[in-house]
């Protein structure tokens, strides 16, 4: 069996008769779109001899009963017109929508093929499958991928114009990414013609032997289906059928071959060589149709499927059966209506949503939801089953795909950095990052990552991870996967550097938390450890990191610390000037307010002290105010404990730096990721020492978030010093 192109370069030698065919069956206006794109092409159609012609595509495309914006968008997102018509120019000529298609048209024309040689091995097919996700989660117009379905066809018509090694890379790509594309589209008419000739340049044998026995055998065949066939037609109409189809179908050699292996038989064995078409007018009379026939002629059991009652993943609906016909030969029929014909053979392209004029069709756009799922294997599902083994459990709605600078495809978490795709690579490389570039732009390292990003690690000669990388406040590191492999190189380090590296955080965050009088073997115990070397070693280590401190210092103090001048008495609650509660033990409803002097947040340690005429001041127990009180007014000390709800606080912060370009910006962005509002900002200058000495005041609701925002300002190029400040002290 010998294949054809249904359309061939030499059929448009010429731009008149090149636009003649592309605009038959177009409106006026439609026809002008058409002349106009096609002005466009013509000039530049020969500048790529080695790539499909778009005139060819764009021919394929309207014999699938594509919209005409499909078909421009085929003829502008050519890698010829790619090169002279910027995407601002086909923008404002046919518009923005098809602007957009061409957009994504060319990003899959342009995407790096397979290479010469197969240079990932085993992990060919599972770089198959990410690339297949990839192209469903960034195309949001599926109409591209038709296009790119329609180009990758013509180009294995062109095989034989590249060397043996590229001849198969190409073939296995479209084995393994495109045909199930096709397959999930339900383009019959793609899917087959792509599937023969991937087959039969990666298995030549196989495909000239099973050639072979049809063509020797064709003429007997065809003899006994159109004997069959005038049979079968004289029965329906004899049984009250009218305006039926009835014809024999052509047999496509892959199909045959995946028959025979699953089966594990021979051609004359297989009961489909020999096979009919019934077309009529409605699902009753199909399965009227399908009575007819079995009462005829002896059903074969086992051979029987029906997708009009459970359609196949893409929408396929058919009866199946088969039946010994005369001289004892089996033979399979099909029956079906008209319409589930046209859409077996054209899939989404015969209920296209996007036709002018054409109504919301739910079947397509069931179609296009179902597109957007991982690929299911459906028995000739075009190798499916295999390539899913691994990953049936999993969405890409929540997996973001990167590139490397070589085209190798990356499958990361959503939210993943540059330095998770570094880990990824390798974990070499992983330890190694110093930096990264994305789409060669020089980027921070927790950068959150897009769907089609190419990415580039810079890397030092050694390796040296910072613990600041798995610290989830500051967002480098997404993968649990990539977190342990940084945590594995510290936990082989030197365990006495880890003690003392775990000293001096813990020594910083008591100092900047103003939590220095914070008995350490209490916290030790309240972080689960045993001795003080092992929670230093810990911290080192960063497993236990700066939020889990501040909130073990919160869960000690909060409800154990009591001054023994405040007696224990029946609680009662009081709104705060801030209008949230805070829980007073004292003698009912009192007004309550936030001292100025130390401005606790949620959830420190905290004492009222009883003013005149104003309430209760809320203090830190640390604030200086409380420890200098003489003996007469610590009697006016009470109780106090925050409530269960409470708004947002300020605190005064210090941070101290070296001057330098955009550091106000850099704060200020730290606190916008952070949601935060800055109620007041002073910055003074030492012109002769370039140092800045920055004072903020931040609204706050709790300890947890004000650790996680002064480690983060911390973070900052230049930054010496953050600090949480008593007032204006």
């Amino acid at each position: 069996m010998k294949h054809t192109q249904s359309v061939q370069e030499d059929e448009f030698a010429e731009l008149p008769r090149a636009i003649e065919r592309l605009g038959d069956g177009y409106d006026a206006a439609q026809r002008d779109r058409l002349m106009r794109a096609a002005g466009y092409a013509w000039p530049v159609r020969a500048t790529l001899p080695r790539l499909p012609s778009a005139f060819v595509v764009a021919e394929r495309l309207k014999t699938l009963g594509t919209d005409c914006d499909t078909v421009v968008a085929a003829l502008l997102g050519s890698p010829a017109c790619e090169q002279t018509l910027p995407l601002e120019k086909v923008a404002g000529e046919f518009g923005e929508g098809v602007a957009a298609l061409v957009k994504n048209v060319r990003w899959l024309n342009g995407f790096r093929e397979a290479e010469d040689i197969e240079d990932i091995g085993d992990q060919r097919g599972e770089q198959a499958e990410r690339l297949r996700r990839m192209v469903l989660a960034m195309v949001d117009d599926v109409r591209a991928v038709l296009i790119k379905l329609a180009y990758r066809t013509q180009r294995l018509h062109m095989l034989d114009k590249h060397e043996f090694a590229r001849r198969r890379a190409l073939a296995r790509e479209t084995r393994d990414l495109y045909v199930p594309l096709a397959n999930r589209l339900g383009i019959a008419q793609l899917k087959w013609e792509m599937e023969d000739l991937a087959f039969r340049c990666l298995e030549p044998v196989a495909y000239k032997r099973i050639a072979r026995s049809l063509e020797e055998r064709r003429e007997d065949r065809e003899r006994y289906v159109r004997k069959f066939v005038t049979a079968l037609r004289c029965k329906l109409e004899e049984a009250g059928f009218s305006g039926i189809e009835v014809f024999g179908r052509p047999k496509h050699i892959y199909s045959i071959w995946k028959k025979m292996q699953r089966k594990r038989a021979q051609l004359s064995d297989l009961f489909d060589v020999r096979a009919v078409r019934v077309l009529v007018d409605s699902v009753p009379q199909c399965y009227a149709a399908l009575g007819m026939v079995h009462a005829e002629w002896q059903h074969i059991p086992q051979e029987f499927d029906d997708y009009i009652a459970s359609p196949k993943p893409n929408g396929y609906q058919s009866l199946h059966t088969a039946v010994v016909g005369p001289e004892g030969k089996p033979v399979e029929v099909q029956i079906r209506t008209r319409q589930m014909n046209q859409d077996a053979e054209l899939g989404i392209a015969a209920h296209w949503r996007y036709k002018e004029g054409g109504s919301h069709d739910n079947r397509l756009q069931g179609s296009i939801n179902s597109l957007r799922n991982l690929l299911d294997g459906d028995g000739d599902g075009g190798g499916d089953a295999d390539l899913m083994e691994n990953f049936r459990g999993e969405l890409f709605a929540d997996r973001v795909f990167a590139l490397t600078p070589k085209g190798r495809i990356l499958d990361l978490p959503l939210g993943a950095t540059p330095l998770d795709f570094a880990y990824q690579v390798h974990t070499e490389i992983g330890h190694r990052c110093r930096g990264a570039k994305i789409n060669g732009a020089i980027a921070s390292l927790n950068q959150p990552l897009s769907n089609g990003d190419q990415v580039e690690i810079l890397t030092a000669r050694e390796p040296k991870p910072s613990r600041d990388w798995l610290n989830r406040d500051l967002g480098y590191l997404v993968s649990s996967r990539s977190r342990a492999k940084v945590r594995h190189w510290f936990n082989i380090r030197d365990h006495e550097q880890h003690i003392e590296d775990g000293k001096q955080i813990l020594e910083r965050e008591l100092k900047r938390l103003h939590a220095e009088s914070t008995p350490l073997e209490r916290l030790v115990r309240q972080l689960g450890y045993e001795r003080g070397a092992e929670l230093f070693a810990a911290i080192g280590r960063n497993d236990v990191n700066t939020a889990q401190i501040a909130a073990a210092i919160y869960r000690l103090e909060r409800p154990t610390v009591e001054l023994d001048i405040a007696p224990r008495r029946k609680r009662a609650r009081a709104r705060g000037a801030s209008g949230e509660e805070v829980s007073v033990r004292g003698v009912g409803s009192l007004l309550t307010s936030i001292a100025c002097c130390c401005q606790p947040v949620p959830y420190d340690a905290i004492i009222g002290f009883i003013t005149r005429g104003k309430g209760v001041s809320v203090h830190r127990r640390d604030c200086p105010n409380i420890l200098s009180l003489d003996e007469g007014r610590r009697e006016r000390l009470i109780e106090v404990e925050w409530g269960e709800e409470h708004g947002a606080y300020p605190v005064d912060l210090r941070l101290l730096a070296y001057d330098r370009h955009g550091l106000i910006r850099d704060v200020s962005q730290v606190m916008v990721n952070e949601d935060l509002n800055v109620v007041r900002l002073h910055t003074e200058t030492d012109a002769s020492e370039q140092l800045v000495d920055m004072r903020l005041t931040v609204e706050i609701e709790s300890v947890e978030q004000l650790a996680r925002m002064m480690e983060r300002l911390r973070q900052l190029s230049n930054v010496m010093e953050v600090e949480r400040r008593g007032g204006d002290s």
